[in-house]
């Protein structure tokens, strides 16, 4: 029997990279804050935080899209700041506050702004890129409450949408933007 080789070029990095840890034999033990969780995983320091995440942690919101940071589907806040968790090695996150899909409103009760205005304006189509789109709009109304058109292309241009959602991922956040100033307006009525 013929052992049967991935055919495309994101299976085969999906491979390489889930049987990373085993094949170096550079295992060591880091400390990743997480969501607020602090935990303490035995991995190749090398490893993508991605895998990290989704293997050793368990926490599977983040997706695997490219594994070359080109789609968006893996992306997390490390400190408050997007990046593609699939080309961040592991050991360039420790001491870092990391942020997943899982985390994005911060242990509030309820859905963050970006995740109802998702369900609101009905944003998704597959789903599959939702985790890296809402954690990138989250991060751009983090940084601009009020984003005009062009700001939000500028922010959103790494985040592939293979379902052609573009729209309404702009109203999403328009949607979120509105939300997030209201709360930031009632929070400082109620002084």
């Amino acid at each position: 029997m013929a052992i049967r080789t991935p055919s495309s070029l994101a299976a085969r990095r999906r491979l390489q990279y889930r049987n990373h840890r085993y094949l170096t034999g550079r295992n060591t033990i880091i400390t990743l804050s997480i969501n607020g969780t602090s935990y303490a995983v035995e991995v190749d320091p090398t490893t993508p935080l991605l895998w990290v995440i989704r293997d050793s942690v368990g926490l599977t919101g983040t997706k695997f899209g490219c594994g070359i940071a080109r789609c968006g589907a893996c992306t997390v806040h490390l400190n408050g700041s997007p990046i593609r968790s699939c080309v961040t090695p592991a050991s360039a996150a420790v001491g870092q506050q990391i942020t997943t899909i899982e985390g994005v409103n911060n242990g509030r009760p309820g859905l963050h702004p970006v995740q109802q205005a998702w369900i609101d304006e009905q944003v998704p189509q597959c789903g599959y890129c939702q985790s890296g789109q809402i954690m990138s709009a989250a991060a751009l109304l983090e940084r601009n409450s009020t984003p005009s058109d062009a700001d939000i292309d500028l922010a959103m241009a790494g985040n592939i949408c293979r379902c052609g959602a573009y729209p309404r991922i702009r109203k999403g956040i328009k949607r979120a933007a509105g939300a997030i100033n209201a709360l930031r307006d009632q929070a400082q009525a109620d002084g």
